[in-house]
């Protein structure tokens, strides 16, 4: 196996691009999405669903979630607000669908190998 078919596993490069690029909270709340899934598919035993759940349906889940976050956002408050916290919204790049900037895999290969050793650093701590 190539380094290329280790990092991208079953993926394709633009997704695994748009996943470099989520800030930690976003990663976290794809993590938790995931494992809630896992969780659900324990429970109603249904173990495929773990098997068919890839990062291009978990980016799809965040998006139509994030979507629906901003509509319950401008129904819930007023316009002035609304707008504000939709603007905030917008910036997530959950949404993001198209990317601008696709990475290659050499600036892939570099995004893991930082966190890794952020990763390490932030172990050595605990």
């Amino acid at each position: 196996m190539d380094v290329k078919e280790d990092i991208l596993g079953n993926n394709c490069i633009e997704d695994v691009s748009w996943l470099c690029q989520l800030s930690e909270s976003e990663l976290d709340f794809l993590m938790s999405l995931k494992a809630l899934v896992i969780q659900r598919a324990k429970v109603i035993r249904c173990e495929e669903l773990v098997n068919n759940f890839d990062l291009k349906t978990l980016r799809a889940l965040g998006a139509v979630l994030m979507e629906n976050l901003k509509a319950k956002v401008k129904d819930s408050f007023d316009r002035s607000d609304s707008t504000k916290y939709c603007e905030s919204l917008d910036k997530s790049n959950l949404l993001k669908v198209d990317i601008e900037n696709v990475l290659n895999m050499e600036q892939i290969e570099s995004f893991l190998y930082y966190s890794k050793e952020r990763y390490r650093e932030s172990q050595s701590f605990v």
